[in-house]
């Protein structure tokens, strides 16, 4: 590849190795009935999903048709606004356009009456202490702010309930994913280590095992009895900050 020659009033410049361009996509979403209808629930405070006639399933936010058969999901269903979370993970990074003042916690979050996790925020709680199996409910925003859109809903809390020991992931069949706990036992330990200098050590996690361990179907479940926090190191005098990786 021949030599690139610059002009001679560029001789001398320093030369420019990276460019940084903030990106903007604008873009116009138009609602399909299922989702028009889900919204408008929003606005009055409700949680609406629908219901596959083929396996009494219940879809949330709904999609308009059953994900597994195809068939369409005419029946409309008001969801509880109390749930159960079913995986989460910690923020701990700060990125371009988030207002969220680290670290916080987002979860999938199965709603009673549903058979879909829905994604949301997890506050009025210290992040390390967010788990799964935890009760949670939802927190609206004021009449006057409320508008049709999921972020009406401000965040989810704790509601002080005993955590779900039998908690799993919608779809899972044996009971083989994460929010099984092996014999029904949640993890009694959380490993905290920071993976740059190899330094941690544990704390106690978790709740009281379960009077009789339960596996949902009997087949078996895989987890292990710790959960496992990768510590971010920023700089080398600053305070770790977690980054949840895994839990059960």
């Amino acid at each position: 590849m021949p030599e690139i020659q610059l002009p001679e009033s560029l001789q001398g410049v320093e030369a420019v190795r990276s460019v940084r361009t903030p990106a903007r996509l604008d873009y116009t979403f138009t609602a399909g009935d299922a989702t028009t209808r889900f919204l408008k629930g929003i606005t009055q405070k409700k949680i609406i999903g629908q219901q596959a006639t083929s396996t009494s399933k219940v879809y949330v936010p709904p999609r308009g048709a059953d994900p597994e058969l195809g068939a369409t999901t005419p029946i409309e269903v008001e969801v509880a606004q109390v749930g159960t979370v079913t995986s989460f993970c910690v923020v701990n990074l700060q990125f371009y356009g988030s207002a969220m003042e680290i670290p916080y916690t987002s979860a999938l979050i199965l709603l009673d009456g549903a058979d879909l996790s829905i994604m949301h925020l997890i506050q009025e709680i210290p992040a390390d202490q967010v788990r799964v199996g935890m009760r949670v409910e939802a927190v609206w925003r004021d009449d006057a702010d409320i508008e049709p859109t999921l972020e009406s809903i401000k965040w989810f809390r704790p509601t002080g309930e005993p955590d779900d020991v039998n908690v799993r992931i919608p779809g899972e069949i044996r009971g083989t994913g994460l929010g099984s706990w092996v014999d029904g036992v949640p993890p009694t330990e959380l490993t905290v280590r920071n993976p740059r200098t190899g330094e941690g050590g544990t704390k106690e996690y978790g709740g009281e095992a379960p009077a009789e361990p339960t596996n949902g179907d009997g087949m078996g479940s895989r987890t292990t009895k710790s959960g496992e926090v990768s510590v971010q190191d920023t700089t080398p005098e600053s305070a770790p900050q977690g980054v949840r990786e895994g839990e059960g």
